[in-house]
């Protein structure tokens, strides 16, 4: 079984989606990013990390490193269903062919429609086929408030 097929079989079982998988050219580093709608703690990554390796020994998953984290404010899109949950926040994509002219942008996530993604673009809106997504990533929004 290769380890992502692993991981997304064994995460929801602990309460977490697998966000991304990152393996290092040989194989000797992997970092696991993980997401769940409370979001994700130190104490979730020590013990999802704890749970992985002894899962990894089991399955004869020869590594040097693991690494678990979460996948941070600017979050990647990786999923039509990611499109589906943060529906109403911003993100910067990077498409695979120019639309308008341009293939970063930032949009308004809007949903999905089959297998495109609806956004709005400077009140534009627009339907991107998900398969024309190379890249995509949430805008973090950060409200700086002042104390008195």
């Amino acid at each position: 079984m290769d380890i992502d097929a692993l991981l997304e079989k064994t995460l929801p079982a602990l309460g977490f989606e697998l966000v991304d998988l990152e393996m290092s050219p040989k194989g000797r580093t992997i970092r696991v990013f993980i997401d769940s709608p409370k979001g994700v703690t130190v104490d979730d990554c020590a013990r999802v990390s704890h749970h992985l390796s002894h899962l990894f020994t089991a399955e004869n998953i020869d590594y040097d490193r693991l690494e678990v984290s979460s996948p941070g404010l600017d979050r990647p899109l990786k999923k039509l269903a990611d499109f589906v949950r943060f529906q109403g926040e911003e993100a910067q994509l990077v498409l695979r062919t120019p639309i308008e002219e341009a293939r970063k942008m930032k949009v308004l996530l809007q949903g999905v429609d089959g297998e495109c993604v609806r956004v709005e673009r400077a009140g534009k809106a627009l339907l991107i086929e998900f398969s024309q997504i190379e890249r995509a990533r949430l805008v973090p929004n950060i409200e700086w408030r002042k104390t008195k």
